[in-house]
């Protein structure tokens, strides 16, 4: 079995540090996600977008923030920003704004961008590994006879081996799409996972690994903690708009 054209692993425990790592902490903080070993910690933030004739332009959540007068700060959430937890699914806010950002998935545009910085940050950028939730999609039912890496919360994903500019692959069957949900380098240098549930992907690593992606064109990062809460609720700053 492959997915996105690579072979899938049929040994998991060179994920088991992570596993081990991420059970400790309190679920839905940052810690939970990638290990709380590391010296750094960073939120990417996934593009809202405008539809601009055949293209779809990044829209920031800054420039969404400012639309709504609410604040960009690290911990933002969505639904606090725009005022609605509607607007995680199908509405929009136009000019500014068409598409919502994507949850669950790592667009490929900030995987090859966040792979350039990263690969910096490894002593071995050619071998890689990157787990893909194992609990949908069309080739769910094959996925359930793979080896998988447990991880709390029903988040087991199943695993492949690349290099690290494999992080722009679809590991999805056609027509859906889906990115790696974790990944990391065989030296451990640094760790990455897109929870299934949220529109923003957090990286662990040291502390120049982060204050490289904190500084790259293109990507709208922030600082993190790994006692951060990342709930689509959990906006400490911004009045938390009533579920309808």
């Amino acid at each position: 079995m492959q997915l996105g054209g690579l072979p899938v692993e049929a040994d998991v425990s060179a994920g088991a540090w992570i596993a081990e790592a991420v059970a400790r902490s309190h679920w839905s903080t940052v810690g939970s996600l990638v290990p709380p070993i590391f010296p750094a910690y960073a939120r990417v933030l996934h593009p809202a977008y405008r539809y601009d004739g055949d293209d779809d332009a990044e829209i920031h959540w800054g420039d969404v923030a400012h639309l709504n007068g609410t604040v960009h700060h690290p911990r933002m959430q969505w639904p606090a920003i725009t005022g609605g937890w509607e607007y995680l699914t199908e509405d929009s806010q136009p000019p500014t704004w068409d598409g919502v950002p994507a949850e669950g998935h790592l667009p490929c545009t900030l995987a090859a961008r966040m792979a350039a910085v990263l690969g910096r940050h490894t002593t071995t950028p050619e071998h890689c590994l990157f787990g893909r939730w194992a609990g949908s999609g069309s080739d769910a039912g094959e996925l359930r006879t793979a080896p998988r890496l447990s991880l709390p919360r029903g988040r087991d994903v199943v695993l492949v081996r690349g290099r690290v500019t494999d992080a722009v692959r679809n590991l999805a069957p056609e027509p859906s799409e889906q990115s790696a949900n974790l990944w990391w380098p065989a030296d451990r240098a640094w760790c990455v996972a897109t929870d299934i549930d949220l529109m923003s992907t957090h990286v662990a690593g040291s502390a120049a690994c982060i204050a490289e992606l904190l500084a790259t064109p293109g990507l709208e990062v922030v600082p993190a903690s790994p006692d951060d809460r990342v709930g689509h609720g959990d906006d400490p700053v911004n009045p938390v708009p009533a579920r309808g």
